[in-house]
């Protein structure tokens, strides 16, 4: 069991790459806590993980939100003590529109969560993992930031845009044990 007394975050973990991710790393012995808007989907993903002798809380959290991500955060400590992995896969895709098409809110919505979250969770996460000399990060970014995919500007900017804070994150923390890594999947389905 590669993560036995490690304690996971897993944002946009109701469904899809974050349900599985939570899956796994319980699967490898870390308790999970589930997050997401959904509360009956990330739920479902906890009891799943119960079922088969796994360990996992949920906090149903808009990460976009400081007071939802300072929430997580909390939520996890009381709940296991400890944060060791955040994984920010909480994600939208945002307007399926050209770019002259797409209102400014719609945009804002879009950077909030796919940008400001990781940011959010990850400011409130890093103290405890220098304090401890350990931590890790993953940021998960996507495919549609490296190609040209029509009508998806505002998902590709800000999934673009997330390996630079996470490469920054990686450098600031490689003398404090925070490792920082983005992942860049494919299409999946939900």
């Amino acid at each position: 069991m590669l993560l036995k007394g490690q304690v996971a975050i897993v944002t946009g973990g109701g469904r899809g790459i974050g349900r599985a991710i939570a899956r796994k790393f319980a699967g490898e012995g870390a308790a999970i806590v589930v997050t997401a808007r959904t509360e009956k989907e990330i739920r479902e993903v906890a009891a799943e993980i119960q079922t088969v002798g796994g360990r996992a809380a949920t906090v149903a959290a808009d990460v976009s939100r400081e007071a939802d991500c300072e929430k997580i955060v909390k939520a996890a400590r009381d709940a296991f003590g400890a944060i060791h992995i955040l994984v920010n896969n909480a994600g939208i895709f945002g307007p399926i529109r050209p770019v002259e098409k797409i209102a400014p809110r719609d945009w804002d919505e879009v950077m909030a969560v796919n940008l400001r979250g990781p940011f959010l969770l990850s400011r409130l996460a890093l103290p405890e993992m220098y304090e401890r000399k350990r931590g890790a990060i993953l940021n998960i970014s996507s495919v549609a930031a490296k190609t040209a995919y029509p009508l998806n500007s505002a998902y590709a900017t800000s999934k673009a845009a997330l390996p630079g804070p996470t490469r920054t994150l990686a450098a600031e923390g490689a003398r404090q044990g925070g490792r920082g890594n983005p992942v860049w999947p494919g299409p999946v389905p939900a």
